[in-house]
């Protein structure tokens, strides 16, 4: 069982026990993290995504937070004597995934619209937008 979640802008493919990296999140160490924003999920079913997979979780515990190697950046222009130097250490936080949540409740679509309100946006025959 895996599923997919978007954080700090990217996306990770994610089973129970795994730990990842992510972007620097404001919990603490040993605290429970859910991550709501799950874009697909395989179960034993088969694989939901987009709606079907809308009122998925995943809850995950902080494992640290630290700072990733230094990363230099390097400026240069020929002919003119410019040069810089500057390095970037990047703030994360590593969770360990705990469990995976499915939504298998066929509860009413009316529900998750109002807690997803971009799944509502349907394309029309002539390839424009229109909100439900």
């Amino acid at each position: 069982m895996y599923a997919i979640i978007a954080t700090g802008g990217k996306q990770y493919k994610v089973s129970e026990g795994d730990e990842i990296r992510v972007e620097k999140l404001s919990a603490a160490d040993g605290e429970t993290v859910t991550f709501d924003q799950v874009l697909a999920v395989s179960t034993d079913d088969g694989l939901k995504a987009g709606a079907d997979a809308a009122g998925a979780t995943v809850t995950a515990s902080v494992v640290t937070t630290g700072r990733a190697k230094k990363v230099i950046v390097a400026k240069y222009k020929r002919k003119t004597g410019y040069h810089k130097k500057n390095g970037h250490r990047q703030y994360f936080t590593q969770v360990k995934i705990d469990k995976i949540n499915a939504y298998d409740d066929p509860d009413s679509v009316i529900q998750i619209w109002r807690r997803f309100p971009w799944l509502r946006v349907q394309r029309t025959c002539g390839g424009g937008r229109r909100r439900v």
